[in-house]
């Protein structure tokens, strides 16, 4: 039983990359909805639509357990999914807790009230979509208090990522970056509320100067890893990977290769 990855596009390929590597002995299916991206400017019932078709498939293909590796479908979708939605003999996780949890050093599972943490000055960056849910602040409150985030939507941001244009996509994030700074001069923290940023990372560390900077990658890929071992029976048996899109397999493709270093063959999904 492989597990599922999904996305809207291609920045999921950062998670995958992440919890592969943490996890040689599993197995993952990654789903780019690439026909639809970016989810980032849609409204929630549209993310809500294409993200339950997007389980849909991956369930086709065996994977009962789900990783939402896109912050637009984990903050407009997944806790209607959640709640009203899933199967119960499915599972869908998704990136923004064990980010919050790093951030404010709470472990899995603890349910203990609020409380004040060292990081009091917090800048988001995200998908206009993700910004506009407030998911992330609805998070962070359940586990601290006196914590002021300052969100930048990064219109534009995962458009230029996708096509490519990464001399577009590094000056849109500068431009990100100093409008938020105009409203925020000095964060102690910034969080990358999207998986497509980790391909404009040095960027954001450029712009920002010496800060901690939250990449969800290899987050996800710990908590994964702790889920796994205190739940073995969503685990599968082979490491083996596969790639689906929605959009057109060899563009796909050849963009993933170009972001990755690395030879990946999507296929359509049947």
């Amino acid at each position: 039983m492989p597990i599922g990855i999904f996305d809207s596009g291609l920045g999921g390929l950062t998670v995958h990359e992440a919890v592969s590597s943490r996890l040689q002995h599993v197995s993952f299916c990654y789903f780019g909805d690439n026909r639809n991206a970016p989810y980032g400017v849609r409204s929630a019932d549209e993310v809500f639509r294409f993200t339950c078709s997007g389980l849909e498939t991956l369930w086709e293909y065996g994977c009962d357990l789900v990783i939402l590796a896109c912050n637009t479908a984990s903050s407009a979708a997944l806790k209607r999914i959640q709640e009203k939605w899933l199967p119960s003999d499915k599972r869908v996780l998704g990136v923004f807790v064990p980010m919050i949890e790093a951030l404010t050093g709470r472990s899995w599972g603890d349910n203990s009230p609020p409380r004040r943490v060292s990081v009091e000055r917090i800048a988001l960056f995200a998908t206009p979509a993700t910004v506009a849910s407030r998911a992330f602040q609805r998070e962070l409150a359940f586990r601290a208090i006196g914590a002021d985030v300052e969100s930048q939507p990064c219109a534009g941001l995962v458009d230029a990522i996708e096509d490519g244009d990464m001399l577009l996509a590094n000056a849109i994030a500068r431009g990100h970056v100093e409008a938020l700074l105009r409203r925020m001069p000095t964060p102690q923290a910034a969080v990358l509320g999207c998986t497509h940023y980790p391909f404009v990372e040095d960027v954001f560390r450029d712009a920002l100067g010496p800060i901690a900077i939250y990449n969800q990658a290899s987050l996800v890929a710990e908590s994964l890893a702790d889920y796994l071992n205190r739940r073995p029976e969503w685990t599968g048996q082979a490491a083996v990977e596969r790639f689906l899109t929605s959009g057109i397999p060899d563009s796909v493709s050849a963009k993933a290769i170009r972001f990755l270093g690395r030879n990946i063959q999507f296929e359509s999904v049947r």
